[in-house]
């Protein structure tokens, strides 16, 4: 009895280990966008009319940024692209990998 429970407890612990490191990227990639993203590209990636036209941003969730592959958001975030700043040295590769799926996630 005690051997199956111990063996019940030892499975469960693996399946939420397994399950965290995407649930902490995920989480560490909202955080980012909010920290460096959300000002000008808006909570949910809709920026505010005054900012789209100021900047000509396009909604992260919308058909012409989640037509871009990933290499060419990569690309963009970390050399910038028309007003937005780079981010490279910034932040480090893999959080820009996790921004261009987190991006994915705003999809309309």
């Amino acid at each position: 009895m005690t051997l199956r429970l111990l063996q019940r407890i030892a499975l469960f612990s693996f399946v939420i280990a397994l399950a965290l490191p995407p649930l902490a990227a995920a989480q560490s990639a909202a955080d980012t966008y909010k920290g460096k993203c959300q000002a000008c590209h808006g909570p949910a990636g809709v920026p505010s009319d005054g900012m789209a036209k100021a900047m000509g941003l396009k909604p992260l969730g919308g058909t012409d940024v989640q037509a871009m592959s990933d290499s060419d958001l990569t690309a963009a975030i970390t050399n910038g692209k028309g007003k937005m700043k780079p981010f490279k040295g910034t932040l480090t590769d893999a959080q820009i990998k996790d921004l261009v799926t987190y991006i994915r996630t705003l999809k309309k």
